[in-house]
């Protein structure tokens, strides 16, 4: 048996990681289902085996390297006397019986992921061919069946989904359409106060589990499609109001739109265009059960063409009944 670290070509200094890496590396290289034309495979494959036995179990390597046990496993006694004892073979060493089932990197003091782990990772990747295990088992590898074990029930990944939703389905019908990785569409139920951002887990909707796991969960990314009159300020809804000259002056009953409907909302007369009315629970759903509110920004346009009688009225009224539009600040 050569040095376990040249078969496994790392330095006595390399981590329990690096080890690991370059076991599966060679074992899925020299493995006999990948090589049926090269009978010498096997015995690579098994000599592999051999060399992680020893230095990928944490504590047969200290042994190892202290000099206690040699690259098969056999004990080294000093003879004191005994010529005949010199070289006498531990029956617990990986070149025992037992092979390195037995002994494995995964039993007590083995390093860290386990032999047999990482073996049944190997087989399975090749569909635990029977080549591969009597190769391993005749070597002092696994025993027969060793690679057989089930592995483990592994969940599904979840689904990260993206659901774009308009204003009105979430006061409306509170509810939109997603399609999920198996290709069925079903409808979501938006929760009342669900924000931008939020994401809702529709349980077991992911993708499918793997050796018998249940399904992932799929999560549903809410985000709000733009609206052409309302913006959006946490359950509250934002509307700029155009305004007259007229109505802003003398106060006027204007047609003014929500989510659920227009009604007419009183203009006061004397209005700036930088008053804010409020239309209570006219917003989005709360978490609470309500409504948030419609906050009305009233915008005051001028006629779009030149007008001689307004520019009259308006010098005049400059000169008669001038006032400030901006505070101190802006001096």
């Amino acid at each position: 048996m050569r040095d376990p670290y040249n078969v496994l070509g790392v330095a006595k200094s390399a981590s329990e990681a690096d080890i690991k890496k370059a076991f599966r590396k060679l074992a899925k290289k020299y493995h006999p289902d990948q090589n049926q034309d090269d009978p010498k495979a096997q015995a690579q494959f098994a000599e592999v085996n051999q060399a992680y036995e020893i230095i990928g179990d944490k504590e047969k390597r200290g042994k190892f390297d202290r000099g206690e046990i040699d690259a098969e496993g056999k004990q080294k006694f000093q003879s004191h006397g005994f010529d005949g004892f010199s070289d006498f073979q531990d029956f617990g060493g990986a070149g025992s019986s037992r092979g390195f089932r037995g002994q494995s990197a995964g039993g007590a003091g083995g390093s860290a992921g386990g032999f047999d782990d990482i073996l049944n990772d190997i087989l399975g990747g090749f569909g635990g061919g029977k080549r591969a295990r009597a190769g391993a088992a005749g070597a002092g590898g696994p025993k027969p069946g060793a690679g057989q074990r089930t592995r483990p029930a592994q969940k599904g990944k979840n689904a990260e989904l993206i659901a774009a939703v308009s204003l009105e389905d979430i006061v409306n019908a509170g509810k939109t359409q997603v399609t999920l990785p198996s290709g069925k569409t079903v409808n979501v139920t938006i929760p009342a106060g669900t924000h931008e951002g939020e994401k809702i887990r529709l349980r077991g909707q992911g993708y499918p589990g793997e050796y018998g796991g249940s399904a992932g969960d799929a999560l549903v990314e809410i985000r709000l499609k733009p609206h052409k009159l309302f913006d959006v300020r946490g359950n509250d809804l934002i509307l700029e109001l155009p305004l007259t000259l007229y109505e802003a002056v003398l106060g006027a009953k204007v047609r003014t739109p929500t989510l659920t409907g227009a009604v007419n909302l009183n203009i006061p007369a004397n209005s700036s265009g930088d008053k804010t009315m409020r239309l209570k629970g006219k917003g989005l759903p709360t978490k609470g059960g309500g409504h948030g509110d419609l906050l009305v920004k009233l915008q005051i346009i001028l006629p779009p063409n030149a007008d001689g009688e307004l520019e009259t009225l308006m010098k005049a009224w400059k000169d008669v009944t001038p006032y400030r539009a901006r505070g101190p600040e802006f001096d």
